[in-house]
């Protein structure tokens, strides 16, 4: 795929941040579209639900913002940044495999009205190099 780093086991998408808990943002998007990271689906592996957070609710960076539920899993996404839940990724109701299937596109979690960030988040090339020293 252009404009990604695949090492064979991991898909890295290039223009999005990253944190070391896997979750992603966009920052080319206003608001900020956040989801999971291709190596944290995979983790998860078959998401069946997702509990999103609430429009309006404030978010604060490391803190969770919602519940990805699989069939071997709970687990918990965290807030990349702070900032106020502007609209969430309604067809995940209906479709919780999105997150699987395009993680990176259709199977975004939510949208943050907030700056655009930088400290503490990775780009996508240090985020697959920290993947590899993770998964080694």
């Amino acid at each position: 795929m252009a404009g990604t780093i695949d090492d064979g086991k991991n898909i890295v998408k290039r223009g999005l941040l990253y944190t070391k808990t896997h979750e992603w943002v966009d920052p080319s998007a206003s608001p900020l579209r956040v989801g999971i990271s291709d190596y944290a689906q995979r983790s998860l592996h078959d998401v069946v639900y997702v509990e999103l957070p609430k429009v309006g609710a404030a978010v604060k960076r490391g803190l969770t913002m919602c519940t990805l539920e699989s069939i071997k899993a709970v687990a918990e996404a965290y807030a990349p940044l702070d900032g106020v839940i502007a609209s969430v990724n309604e067809e995940l109701g209906n479709a919780p495999e999105l997150v699987n299937k395009d993680p990176y596109g259709k199977g975004w979690l939510a949208k943050i009205d907030a700056r655009v960030p930088g400290e503490g988040l990775l780009a996508a090339e240090e985020y697959a190099e920290y993947l590899k020293r993770l998964t080694k």
